[in-house]
Formats: structure tokens, sequence, C-alpha cells
């Protein structure tokens, strides 16, 4: 018996690859499928089955192009309702994978079809539990996001989760090891571990949501507390994971489609692309094409990608770093963009070379803005609301990032004003928006809150 899970940090996603006597099942796989089949020859063996634990809001699954390249069926549990051919699983339908079984335990709540798939080794003992986001460590996957679509409010949603977890997981023995779909950073849930594997038993004692003495009230109250906003994409995400969505290989050859400096101006202009600069942060603060958007690859690039630009359909052009051009279209198609048109030929260096305009963003140290706090500048802090809540600049205006479209009116039009993140990244982003939005006087903190604190300005906590 062979588990793998395949864990790609920028999304916090696990997927998992299973193996018994040349038999394969893979479980909610990204949307490249090279890894799992490459992992499937090199064990000599022959995928199976493709299972999905629900249809997935925060990227778009593989599922649909691992089973056309391999003939696998594609497996989901009840109440599922995809518009290609699927083999719906009934609730506690065994599945035999070498001389492994894999159950299909109906958990309804994250999602109406949310299924957990429980592993049995060849004995029949209960192994491990690929519990999608039905079970997360620390938490438990957040119950609002499929209000509409199962026409329920996210209360019931969670009562239902309720339900689940209480009569299918907490019922199976301590030393089962769970894998869930998601770690620390996915937006999918609210309060996850950093670690990606853990036994059931110490779930147990450590999530709050699997307390044995809790209240259905209590659960209710506890896990819907706090919830953020999902991310816009997200409905769109789950559209094309239950509709459908283009061959990968040609999102790939499409946006990897190299252009001179004419030929990619010529198609920004025509087509209304963003023009996304993915390079490093310190890059783009040097120079930039003008009214280009940052988003860098080296951070949380697909989910801003998805969050700020939001339509899926959005036509983008690319500024990347030499070599990284396809690692760029793969991770916007992991997120459903997949409207890639290409990318600039030789970089900025080319766009200059060619006689066109450039742009660049001031940025400063923490010692140059504590200088300037004498004078009273204005300071802008794109943080989550939870971080500013923690500690702040005194007088410091919070609009977090995911939200600065909606907060365009409170910066200053004219006079010089700071914006900053907690260490660099997004607040770069923030300085891109805006100025795309035709707002020049904005300048960077280099090093964001973490420089501020090194520089001893006052905070307060």
């Amino acid at each position: 018996m062979n588990i793998e899970q395949i864990y790609t940090g920028c999304l916090s996603q696990g997927a998992y690859y299973i193996e018994s006597e040349g038999e394969v099942a893979i479980i909610d796989p990204l949307r490249e499928t090279q890894p799992y089949t490459e992992r499937a020859e090199r064990d000599q063996a022959e995928i199976k089955y493709i299972f999905e634990t629900h249809f997935h809001a925060d990227f778009v699954s593989g599922h649909l192009s691992l089973s056309e390249k391999t003939g696998a069926p594609i497996v989901f549990g009840p109440n599922a309702n995809p518009s290609f051919n699927a083999l719906i699983a009934k609730d506690g339908q065994e599945f035999t994978v070498g001389r492994l079984s894999i159950v299909a335990l109906h958990t309804p709540g994250h999602t109406m079809e949310s299924t957990t798939y429980l592993l049995r080794d060849e004995n029949g003992k209960d192994q491990a539990i690929f519990s999608g986001d039905t079970l997360f460590l620390g938490d438990v996957g957040r119950p609002d996001l499929a209000q509409k679509s199962a026409t329920m409010t996210q209360d019931e949603l969670a009562g239902i989760l309720y339900d689940s977890l209480r009569e299918k997981i907490m019922p199976l023995a301590d030393d089962i090891t769970v894998y869930p779909a998601h770690g620390a950073g996915s937006a999918c849930g609210k309060n996850m571990m950093k670690e990606t594997v853990d036994t059931l038993g110490n779930q147990k004692k450590m999530n709050y949501a699997l307390r044995e003495d809790m209240t259905r009230e209590e659960f209710i109250k506890e896990v819907t507390d706090g919830l953020l906003p999902p991310p816009s994409y997200f409905p769109l995400n789950v559209k094309m994971n239950k509709e459908g969505y283009d061959n990968f290989d040609e999102v790939i050859a499409r946006g990897t489609n190299a252009l001179n400096p004419e030929e990619f101006e010529k198609l920004a202009n025509s087509t209304g692309a963003v023009v996304l600069d993915v390079r490093h942060q310190k890059d783009f603060i040097n120079a930039h094409i003008p009214n280009a958007i940052f988003i860098g690859l080296d951070g949380g690039f697909a989910p801003w990608v998805g969050d700020l630009i939001a339509d899926v359909q959005q036509p983008i052009l690319l500024v990347v770093g030499e070599g990284r051009e396809e690692e760029a279209v793969t991770r916007l198609s992991r997120v459903g963009f997949d409207n890639t048109l290409g990318y600039l030929k030789g970089g900025v260096e080319a766009w200059e070379e060619a006689g066109k305009e450039i742009d660049s963003l001031e940025s400063v140290s923490a010692e140059v803005l504590k200088e300037k706090l004498n004078n009273q500048v204005p300071v802008f802090d794109v943080r989550k609301d939870n971080e500013f809540k923690t500690a702040h600049i005194p007088n410091a205006k919070h609009t977090s990032l995911s939200s600065i479209n909606e907060h365009l009116n409170d910066y200053p039009s004219k006079e010089p004003f700071y914006v900053h993140c907690a260490g660099g990244y997004r607040s770069v982003i923030a300085a891109s928006i805006l100025k795309s939005r035709g707002i020049h006087n904005v300048i960077d903190v280099a090093g964001g809150f973490k420089a501020i604190k090194e520089a001893n300005i006052e905070i307060i906590a």
C-alpha cells in the first residue's frame, strides 16, 4: 500500500495518490494531470478511479482531464449532479483498489454532495479518511458556500455538518489517519493547523468542532462565527468543476504564446486584457508597464488573482521572469483563469528598448516612514482584519487588500500617502491596483509591518 499526499502550498491543497497491486486511486487532483500519470507510470500501475470529495470552490480540479487521459471513471458522492458522465456513489458504497477498499461516506454540510472516503486495508481494518472539506486539521469546512445551490441557510448547512461529523466520522477509531483537502492558508476554513496529516484521535482532542459534549447550537454558532466573505471567484470555480472546462494542454499552449512589445501592446488594447506582472515585487517597484497589476508568483499568487481579478473569463497578458511562463499559466489555470493570451517576450527590458513608456513605484524604508509620521502623514494598512486588530500604527486606516476596490474613495487624491502590509508583498499589489485606478501618489513601505516594528515605530496592540 502506497499513500502519497501531493501538497500544493500556493493553494494549501492536498491531492492524494493511493496505489496497491498495480491499481491507483486519485483523490481531488489539481488541474494538471502529469504528476499523477507520471507517478502511475513509475509504479507500473493503472489509474482505476478518480475520486472527488465535492465540487471544489477554491480551485479547478483535474478530474475531467485525468479521466480523458486514463479512461478512469470520476466518482462523486450522493447528491452530485455534474454535467458530464460520472459515477455517483451511494452512501456506504465500496470500491476496490488492489488489495485495498475505499468506502464512500456521505458527509454533507460543507456542500450537500460532500463525501469522505474511508480507506480499509486488505484485512478490512480502517486505515485513513480522505475528508475533503468536511474535516480539516483544527477546523471544519465553512457551511456558507453552498447556500444558493442548496437553497439552505448557512445555519441549516452547519447543522447538517454537525450530524455528518458525529454520525460518520467521530465514531471511527482514534488511530486512523486524517488526510484533509486543505491546510492553513485556505479560505475554505478559518482555523486550520499548519500540519497537513494527523490522527483522528488527536483531532478529537484538539479540534474545537469535534468536542464530544458540544451541542448542535454551540457547533452552529462557533462554526459560523467570524467567517469572512468568500473570495468572489469561488462560484465560478464550482461552475467549472461541475460543468467542465477547456483542455489543459490548449490553455498552456495559448498562454505561453511569446509576444514582442508591438504585438503585446496591440493585443492589450484590442482585448481589454489585464496586464499581470508576476515578477518579484522589487522588480515591479523598479520598473513596470503603466497600469499593470502586480501579483507575484513567489507569494500567494493564485488565490490573490482569484480574489482581486475575480472574473475567470478576463483576458490576461503576462509579464513574467524568463523561464517561468508555463508555471504562471499553470497556476492561473488552477483557479480557472484559462484566458491567458500570451506573455511579453524579453520582459520589461524589451518593452523599454522598444521605446515604450515605463512606470515605477516609490518605495521607502520603515525608518523613512518613522520620520514622516511626525508630520501626521496618511498611512494605510492593507493586512487582514485580524492582523490589524492585533497590532497597528496609531491613526493608520485599515483597508484590507481583499476589499481594496471598495475603499478607493478613502485614499487621498493628491497628497502622498503610505501603504504597508505584513512583509511587503500585499502592499505592492495594493499600490499597483491604486496606480491602475489613477491614484499615483501612493508610497510603498518596504518590509511591511515587520520592518515597522524593527524600526521601533509606535504600535497599538
